[in-house]
């Protein structure tokens, strides 16, 4: 835990106690706060009770005796209308903060030297910041990674001058960030996403710009236009910027040249790693993602020899792209976390002979805009609400059947890619949500992981 000394002896209201809520509570009372917290859910008032934090309706509290108010992430705190309690607050005249910035306060006051890397983008942002972690840890560097990925923040170990906190953050969590200066930021890459949480695309990416605006070191991708101009705005702020791209560079940076990750100096481009044969690392989405995170590595003096060690020892993420393991020549892939088309389409990219096994509650758009990949599609095996919506879309072009539950399409889908010659991957990437059968896309991916690891001869990855 990292106490929370700078509110010592003052008054702070909280709104929101879910695990980084309940944390920062924690975290503020071991500091010396006198923290009154609240949630709409009454539960969760008893657990925060439970464990000694005072809690209290914020519609009824004397604002005036309150510091300042902390929000959860998860909380509107503009669109599509500011929460009852950040209206509260705003009225009184509170500042509205978070976490992280709670986190950027201690870390001014103990060690404002200590290395932290903060990571954000639309897409890409745990598979990267997770990349940077094990990278440094296998440089022996004492790690501490968090945020929104994992472990919230205030649960890590404190700041100091020798321990790196590699933080994923959320544009709710820089919202309510405002001293976020870290030593290197990393934005990967924009696109539209929240936009009823902050308004417009324009406001989202002016808030993404906020995590590199006042960093050391901004780490840029620029593979679509809007990240090219918040690297080009935080150049001309003067900010040192290192781009990374799956094209070549004109300036410093690194970028991907197919399978190879090449490091650009003001007068040198060389060689760094190869992402080849890494699956934790496929596909362009990947490159980019590992491109990030060696620019990061270079920045912080690992050696490029460490680097190569820690890209090929990755393992990866849960649900994301995930090899569970073989049975012959047939991979099975668990990509449950793609929720929707634009996530799938970055499987149906890295792979051939699909077997693919998808839906759940579609999202807007279904699965059109993938029809370019339906070549590659072997077979399709519904599940879920959107089956007859995506039969409809696969047509003629895709064979496919309505399996109806998870539990058939592995069954169906292992063996018809088993009974083909050669390579094949079963890949669960439904582009759905999984809520009209599953509680979330973790327990989807868990059960997923659990029926391929019950078929007979699987070689599972790690095993």
């Amino acid at each position: 835990m990292i106490p929370v000394s700078i509110f010592a002896g003052k008054t702070v209201a909280l709104f929101g106690l879910g695990g980084s809520g309940l944390a920062t509570a924690l975290a503020l009372k071991e500091g010396g706060a006198h923290v009154i917290a609240c949630d709409d859910n009454p539960a969760k008032m008893a657990e925060a009770g439970a464990k000694g934090i005072e809690t209290a309706d914020l519609r009824k509290a004397d604002w005036s005796r309150f510091t300042s108010f902390i929000l959860s992430p998860g909380v509107p705190l503009t669109h599509p209308e500011p929460h009852w309690s950040a209206k509260l607050a705003r009225d009184a005249g509170v500042e509205i903060i978070g976490d992280i910035e709670l986190f950027c306060r201690e870390r001014a006051k103990l060690a404002p030297d200590a290395p932290f890397v903060a990571i954000t983008g639309t897409n890409g942002k745990s598979t990267t910041t997770a990349l940077i972690a094990h990278i440094l840890r296998e440089a022996g560097r004492d790690v501490q990674m968090g945020g929104n990925i994992g472990t919230a923040i205030l649960s890590l170990d404190p700041p100091s001058d020798e321990r790196i906190h590699v933080i994923e953050c959320s544009s709710f969590q820089i919202d309510l960030a405002p001293s976020l200066a870290p030593t290197i930021g990393v934005h990967l890459n924009l696109s539209p996403d929240h936009i009823d949480r902050h308004g417009t695309m324009e406001l989202y990416a002016a808030i993404k710009e906020r995590l590199v605006a006042k960093a050391g070191l901004a780490v840029v991708g620029i593979d679509d236009p809007m990240s090219r101009a918040i690297a080009a705005a935080c150049e001309a702020k003067g900010i040192n910027v290192a781009r990374v791209s799956v094209e070549p560079l004109d300036g410093k940076g690194v970028f991907a040249d197919g399978e190879t990750l090449v490091g650009v100096t003001a007068s040198d481009a060389a060689p760094i790693a190869s992402l080849a044969g890494i699956g934790a690392l496929r596909g362009a989405h990947n490159a980019q993602n590992a491109a990030a995170a060696v620019a990061v590595a270079l920045a912080l003096n690992v050696s490029p020899e460490t680097i190569r060690s820690g890209l090929r020892t990755f393992p990866g993420l849960p649900h994301r792209m995930e090899e569970v393991g073989r049975i012959g020549e047939v991979l099975f892939i668990n990509d449950s976390k793609a929720t929707n088309a634009d996530s799938t389409e970055k499987a149906l990219k890295s792979f051939t002979d699909i077997f693919w096994i998808l839906g759940g509650k579609a999202k807007e758009g279904g699965i059109e805009p993938l029809t370019s990949y339906f070549p590659k599609i072997r077979k399709a095996y519904l599940i879920g609400a959107a089956a007859d919506e995506f039969a409809r879309t696969l047509g003629s072009d895709v064979p496919h059947v309505h399996s109806g539950t998870l539990d058939t399409a592995v069954a169906q889908a292992a063996a018809d890619a088993e009974a083909r010659s050669g390579h094949a991957v079963v890949l669960l990437s439904p582009a759905c949500a999984s809520y009209d059968q599953f509680a979330n896309y973790e327990v989807r991916g868990n059960h997923f992981r659990d029926l391929v690891r019950a078929l007979p001869g699987l070689e599972a990855r790690g095993a």
